[in-house]
């Protein structure tokens, strides 16, 4: 069997996810990060993208909006903000809310916050990576 480490995910609200994991993709604050077992000693602020849990040969995708990452040689674990199945998605209304943090980027008014619509349309977008 392939070299593996616990991955954990966890919410205020749940623990989305427990599980032995042979690699780990996401994005950080810095770019995009793969995580294989026995990864050197690393904490990381997570932004906005799709999580990718690899078991073996299967691949979950999960959509991971924010949070942290502690990454040990044989465990990851990610406290987020909000993380979501493709199945607890609805896609129309990040349809609705890309469109809408699109036109308040648009508009360049001075009441805009800018930072905000930026990481909603950025949440928006990593929502509907996910349809398929």
């Amino acid at each position: 069997m392939a070299d593996v480490m616990k991955l954990k995910v966890i919410t205020p609200e749940e623990e989305f996810y427990e599980g032995e994991v042979t690699m780990v993709e996401l994005t950080t604050t810095e770019g995009n990060i793969g995580i294989y077992p026995q990864h050197i000693p690393l904490t990381a602020v997570v932004a906005p993208g799709v999580l990718k849990i690899h078991e073996g040969s299967e691949v979950k995708e999960a959509a991971l909006l924010s949070g942290f990452i502690t990454i040990m040689p044989d465990a990851v674990t990610i406290m987020a903000e909000a993380v979501e199945w493709p199945d607890e998605i609805d896609f129309k209304r990040a349809e609705e809310a890309k469109t809408r943090a699109e036109k308040r980027l648009a508009t360049q008014s001075a009441d805009v916050d800018v930072l905000r619509a930026e990481l909603a349309l950025r949440r928006a977008i990593t929502r509907l990576e996910l349809k398929h």
